[in-house]
């Protein structure tokens, strides 16, 4: 199936940084490991693309794991016009800017897409100190009705999952869902690359898939920082996966789950097997 494993932990820090809590990248191609620290989202990306160019011009294929969300609740890209997660790809393709020094606009676009509905949210969680029209700093209320749920059918069964609509606080995950489906979206169209589980992973020599490294226990080599050794581990237990005849199993699982699943939220990889 693959040559190649890729894990990434996704940052979406507003200044350059590296060590803890920034972009990590882990690359396994047989017994070798590689692990990269880049500063910035833009210089993450452009490693991105260039590492998927050359591995898919000296003809070996990727599986790349990323540690957010594909996709959100059922029912935001509908607001959007068109139900789907091509839709929400494009829209926050269009909408997240990036500096070169990592500041981004994650917040206004949360703001932005709240005004699709009629209630405050779904985005809630302010980290900056100037207020935001639109954009909650606590945790609205109307979910489910005025709202779209909390949580994706996959979210409810991973422990410890933060619900993607949490831009700001401990825990949060839905500012790097932001920052990282729009460059994901711009990576997908420069390299071809398709995107698991609403793509079919035969289709193309890259193929993107939603990780929740913290499904499996840690064991950190001496020296190595909690994300560092989070990305080597993933990246090659992958690949012990796919050794052991198992990853085709996990790749295969959202096909008996919702259409939901394969058409808007996505699927964690993993999820649902013993692996």
């Amino acid at each position: 199936m693959f040559d190649t494993f890729v894990m990434v932990d996704w940052s979406a820090a507003g200044t350059p940084k590296t060590g803890a809590d920034s972009i990590w990248i882990a690359v396994t191609r047989g017994g070798d490991v590689s692990v990269s620290n880049p500063r910035t989202r833009i210089a993450a990306e452009a490693e991105l693309r260039a590492l998927f160019a050359g591995e898919t011009a000296a003809g070996r294929r990727v599986l790349a794991g990323f540690d957010f969300a594909f996709g959100y609740p059922a029912g935001l890209t509908a607001r959007l016009g068109r139900p789907g997660w091509r839709t929400i790809w494009a829209d926050l393709a269009r909408r997240i800017e990036e500096g070169a020094k990592n500041a981004n606009n994650r917040f206004d676009v949360g703001a932005a897409l709240n005004r699709h509905f009629d209630a405050p949210g779904p985005f809630w969680g302010n980290g900056l100190k100037r207020d935001i029209p639109g954009l909650p700093r606590k945790k609205p209320e109307g979910w489910g009705r005025a709202l779209p749920v909390n949580w994706r059918l996959c979210d409810g069964m991973a422990p410890a999952a933060q619900e993607v609509w949490k831009l700001a606080g401990a825990g949060s995950v839905g500012g790097q869902a932001l920052t990282g489906i729009a460059m994901l979206e711009r990576l997908r169209h420069a390299t071809g690359a398709a995107v698991w589980p609403f793509e079919w992973p035969t289709v193309s020599a890259v193929v993107l898939a939603e990780v929740f490294p913290s499904l499996w226990p840690l064991a950190p080599h001496p020296g190595e920082v909690r994300d560092e050794a989070q990305v080597r581990s993933v990246a090659q237990r992958l690949q012990r996966w796919q050794e052991r005849g198992r990853l085709q199993r996990a790749m295969d699982l959202p096909l008996s789950q919702p259409s939901v699943v394969r058409d808007e939220e996505g699927w964690i990889l993993g999820l649902g097997e013993t692996l």
